[in-house]
């Protein structure tokens, strides 16, 4: 006899052990994916929430600035006659100069519609930003 027959003979009721419990897993695992699917209840809450519009809305641009915060300051600082230069939007509001830039660009003239101007003062050389009230369109 070869010695993996030998093997073969002595290891029989180990191998049947082995299968069954591979049949019930089997049978389980059936009897799992053969269960109806519960249905489920459709919700009643909504995923967006709905506000009723208010009566009168003043645009954020003509606002007047609801709390004491940085971007009010930068906005007040810009709206002076002289307007503001980097170096001192960074010293008013503790921001780095990309932040600043990305602030002006994004949320003053994006969101809020502002017009804001640059422009290379003469003395220094330096860039300076300036809050420009535009004209209405009639």
């Amino acid at each position: 006899m070869n010695t993996k027959t030998a093997n073969r003979q002595t290891r029989p009721s180990t191998t049947r052990v082995v299968r069954k419990s591979s049949t019930t897993t089997k049978t389980a695992n059936t009897r799992a994916a053969t269960k109806p699917a519960i249905a489920r209840k459709p919700s009643t809450k909504s995923r967006s929430k709905r506000v009723a519009p208010s009566t009168v809305v003043e645009s954020p641009a003509t606002a007047g600035p609801a709390r004491d915060s940085k971007q009010s300051h930068l906005i007040a600082l810009l709206r002076a006659q002289p307007g503001a230069t980097i170096n001192q939007m960074m010293s008013l509001t503790g921001w780095q100069a990309h932040s600043v830039r990305g602030t002006i660009s994004g949320v003053l003239r994006k969101k809020l519609g502002l017009t804001i101007v640059c422009e290379s003062s003469a003395d220094t050389g330096a860039h300076v930003y300036r809050i420009v009230e535009s004209a209405a369109v009639a």
